[in-house]
């Protein structure tokens, strides 16, 4: 007999609430949530694939433990027994930077992402940590630290109420949005143009976003921050900039017009290709809108200016006084976010503060860039020891940083890895020890990073929809068993982690005199949590302390755990609001319009107006059915659109002389892969697109399905070296390729490419065989494999 079971989604941003139909135990169905109170009732493809994903048969059960070079099943004690004995060595014997965190994009998708790595990061004591924000996100992060003090105070379009938006780099229609939690975006878009307002899309591409705007525009790759600047420098030359009520709490003013000066339209239209008149006719449209937003996305942050990109974004939104304002771009106030500190200057926020050991590349935000990852292992200097030592979460860098070849041979040279991973894929075969989660339905979900950034004030909270199988492991169990292990105390009861952090945040929240509980006894709060297990009790304290919470009975209409249990469909808080100054953490005080980091990388801005690329630029892709390369394992999610083809305009195919479906040579600086073409004019000439993921094509994974299509891994392309010098994010979009009709002796289509040496491709098609999963670590043989 059937049942059903509400669930919030974890398998991409927009966080909608699904209803499971289950038989047993087992997911059969999956339909959009009608009462959610934020998504009401909106699903994607990948929603309503739960069920499938649930069940993957190439899903571990157990965990995996590397003995004489294979991996095998093993228990689970005796899986934490290795780690403990893995780890406490290299630490010891090399240095605590000698072991390094390595964090996946799926991290922020769970309760136990949300709840454990930051206390792994501190038990190991290590500046070793690299995640998928370097490769993603972080200029976004490293431009609202430098403009408001916090990384991760990032404003977000009043999508419900804006009477323009202006998009560049992003395509939210198959993405569902990023940096922006919204349930039906696609819908939220429809709606602005319903009620009369205006969509401007900023893409090389023609997405389905850009189908969708009233006004498309084409611009070249990795110019974004020069469009930006060019509408910031209008908007000061014909007099439109209005602060209105942000004036107050604004620094710099004259100090950036100075600095943008050199950003005219006319300055910057050859470099982007877009007419200086149509510039100037954008920047008049934003600042004459009664309420408008500027977003931007990925498209945005993986270019040579990520970070400048992101912070013209803020700076438009300030100079046109929609920052803060309904139906401009606000900064969202999650239920679980600190007990909000009084309105003051803070301590800021610094980059730099340590650098990786090889190329010397900045920290941001506590990280180390993704594409430094196989150099700090593989590469000796005077100055510390490389990595012998990896706790790889969730995460899958062979496939998504730069040049996974080197960092798949990397790896292979470490003393240890350990990787929290349900599946055997590019990057955790290689892991001595692999600690299979459970399927998402036997799991509870929170979410603790997307409500920071949801484009409604909403909480919600799932149990798991049905027990624990036998044999399985609760993921918040294994990451807290993973941090004892990883202290040397792999038999400690592991709700002992859970209670030290509720120990010290109320230790720090009775100190605090802003804090609801100032003065009163920890131990007596700590008796008054409620929840099942420790998780859930770290919840209720979150709750509690948070902005909307009871603060412990002083406010008896406010969050608690138990309230929220008896709203399964979740709290609406009330559509976003003005809330400045109180985000602000500057030392100021105040949104610091012209950071100093900023100003010293706007000459290398100033240069790019006079760079224009010799030949054809690559840019990826997203897949409204994808997410990553963490899917490509269902039949339901691969097949139709959603494959690893070239997209290429027919002014280029003909050029080459291919066809469509033939196999085109994609050439860069770290390597070169083969896809078959697409031939489009959805793309303008002079630029080429691969998705993202994909790679699926080396041996000892497991994941069947994906091995029978794997694609190319267009990261290989990437050789590292290009990055974002104020984040350390890697260059992704924009770069320069060479294309070549496979078979063909050319190296590439730019007049005067000299022929060069051997080429040997990896194919997308046809597919192989599903490899076996238990690979033996064995060094090579002298002169290489046979």
């Amino acid at each position: 007999m059937s049942r059903t079971a509400l669930r919030i989604c974890p398998l991409c941003e927009a966080t909608c609430g699904l209803t499971l139909t289950i038989e047993g135990t087992r997911v059969t169905g999956a339909r959009g949530d009608r009462e959610d109170v934020f998504s009401k009732g909106f699903i994607c493809p990948k929603g309503a694939a739960f069920g499938a994903l649930d069940a993957d048969p190439d899903r571990l059960r157990t965990p995996l433990v590397r003995v004489d070079g294979e991996l095998r099943e093993a228990t689970w004690e005796e899986a934490f027994a290795a780690v403990a004995a893995g780890l406490r060595p290299v630490a010891e014997r090399y240095g605590r930077d000698a072991v390094g965190v390595v964090l996946g994009n799926p991290n922020v998708h769970t309760v136990a992402g949300g709840l454990y790595p930051s206390v792994l990061i501190g038990a190991l004591r290590t500046r070793s940590v690299f995640t998928a924000s370097t490769v993603d996100q972080m200029p976004k992060h490293v431009s609202s630290g430098l403009l408001f003090g916090d990384p991760n105070a990032i404003p977000v379009p009043d999508l419900d109420h804006t009477d323009h938006l202006l998009l560049i780099g992003a395509n939210p229609l198959e993405s569902n949005g990023s940096l922006c939690t919204a349930p039906d975006f696609p819908g939220k878009l429809k709606a602005l143009r319903a009620r009369g307002g205006r969509l401007t899309v900023i893409d090389p591409r023609r997405t389905r976003t850009a189908r969708l705007a009233d006004r498309h525009i084409a611009v070249r790759p990795g110019t974004d921050a020069l469009l930006l600047a060019a509408l910031a420098t209008t908007l000061f030359e014909e007099g439109l900039t209005d602060l209105g009520d942000l004036a107050a709490h604004v620094e710099g003013l004259p100090e950036l017009r100075a600095a943008l000066s050199d950003f005219t339209p006319e300055a910057v239209a050859p470099a982007c290709d877009v007419d200086a008149a149509l510039l100037r006719t954008l920047a008049r449209e934003l600042a004459a809108a009664p309420t408008a937003a500027v977003y931007a996305r990925i498209g945005s942050c993986t270019v040579p200016h990520g970070t400048l990109a992101s912070w013209l974004v803020d700076v438009l939104n300030t100079l046109t006084g929609n920052l803060d304002r309904p139906g401009g771009a606000l900064f969202p106030q999650a239920a679980t976010d600190r007990t909000p500190r009084p309105a003051g200057p803070g301590r800021g926020f610094t980059l730099g503060r340590w650098h990786s050991r090889v190329r010397e590349l900045p920290e941001a935000k506590g990280e180390l860039p993704l594409s430094a990852l196989a150099e700090e292992i593989d590469t000796a200097t005077d100055e510390g020891e490389p990595l012998r030592a990896l706790v790889v979460i969730a995460a899958n860098p062979v496939l998504s940083a730069p040049d996974g070849d080197r960092l798949d041979k990397a790896l292979e040279s470490l003393d240890f890895m350990v990787a929290v991973d349900p599946y055997l894929n590019e990057t955790s075969r290689h892991a001595d020890v692999v600690l299979p989660p459970p399927p998402p339905a036997q799991s509870p979900h929170h979410d603790f990073a997307f409500n920071t950034l949801a484009v409604r004030n909403q909480v919600r909270y799932s149990r798991p929809a049905v027990p624990l199988e036998p044999g399985r492991m609760a993921e918040t169990e294994i990451h807290a068993r993973l941090i004892l292990a990883a202290m040397g105390m792999p038999e400690a009861e592991p709700g002992s982690v859970d209670a030290m952090v509720v120990e010290q945040t109320l230790a720090k929240a009775v100190k605090e005199p802003h804090s609801p509980v100032h003065g009163q006894d920890p131990e007596d709060l700590a008796a008054r949590l409620t929840g099942d297990d420790g998780p859930e009790r770290r919840l209720d304290l979150m709750l509690r302390l948070g902005p909307y919470g009871d603060g412990f009975g002083a406010d008896p209409d406010g969050l608690t755990l138990d309230r929220l249990l008896a709203h399964p469909h979740g709290i609406d808080l009330g559509p976003l609001r003005s809330r400045l100054p109180q985000p602000l953490k500057t030392v100021s005080g105040r949104i610091e319009l012209l950071p100093a980091p900023v100003a010293a990388d706007l000459p290398r801005l100033r240069q790019a107006l006079r760079e224009r690329p010799a030949g054809p630029v690559l840019v990826g892709r997203r897949h409204l059915r994808s997410n990553n390369s963490w899917l490509h394992n269902l039949p339901a999610l691969t097949g139709g659109t959603n494959r690893c083809t070239l997209h290429l305009h027919p002014e280029d195919a003909a050029r080459l002389g291919v066809r469509d479906g033939e196999p085109v040579r994609v050439k860069g600086a770290g390597g070169e892969v083969t896809a078959p073409a697409e031939i489009t004019d959805g793309i303008r000439p002079g630029v080429v697109s691969l998705p993202h993921g994909w790679g699926h094509d080396r041996p000892g994974t497991r994941q069947s399905h994906a091995a029978v299509q794997p694609g190319v891994n267009v990261n290989q392309l990437l050789d590292g070296t290009l990055l974002d010098p104020l984040s350390g994010n890697a260059v992704l979009n924009g770069i320069p390729v060479e294309l070549t009709r496979a078979g063909s002796r050319n190296t590439g289509d730019r007049p005067g490419t000299p022929g060069g040496g051997k080429l040997t491709p990896l194919v997308c098609f046809p597919a192989r065989p599903a490899p076996r999963w238990s690979t033996r670590r064995t060094p090579d043989p002298p002169g290489g494999t046979p």
